[in-house]
């Protein structure tokens, strides 16, 4: 990963061990830190992709951040790749749920979106936020 990110989306999990091993399996995150706390529960976890990262901990772990995120639905996170149709593969040899298959978009990006075992919906596409302004 070069340089660190800015912005780092923050996830809670029923089981952030499966959800780990979900977004590293199924969709090429890399585990940088994996904190558990004494019962076996990850307190704090940080995957990257590419520059960006998430960040993410078990739900119920009694944190001020885990009782702010109480109640909390499932998010949605929007990861720019290179190779949407092998990205996209990858998710599917593993099992992974996809809600909409590689497709174009108007504005020039080609992206899927998938949703993870708690909910959460992640889109991957070569859509570069930023980029066209």
């Amino acid at each position: 990963m070069a340089g660190n990110p800015d912005i780092c989306p923050a996830l809670r999990y029923e089981d952030a061990k499966a959800a780990i091993e979900q977004l590293t399996e199924g969709f090429g995150f890399t585990a940088h830190a994996v904190f558990e706390g004494e019962d076996g529960r990850v307190m704090h976890a940080e995957l990257s992709c590419g520059n960006g990262m998430v960040m993410l901990g078990s739900k119920g772990s009694g944190s001020a951040f885990d009782r702010l995120m109480a109640g909390g639905g499932p998010t949605a996170v929007y990861v720019r790749v290179d190779d949407v149709d092998e990205h996209h593969a990858r998710a599917v040899a593993r099992g992974v749920e996809i809600v909409m298959p590689p497709t174009d978009q108007e504005y020039g990006s080609r992206d899927y979106t998938a949703r993870d075992a708690e909910g959460n919906v992640w889109s991957f596409g070569t859509y570069a936020p930023g980029a066209a302004g």
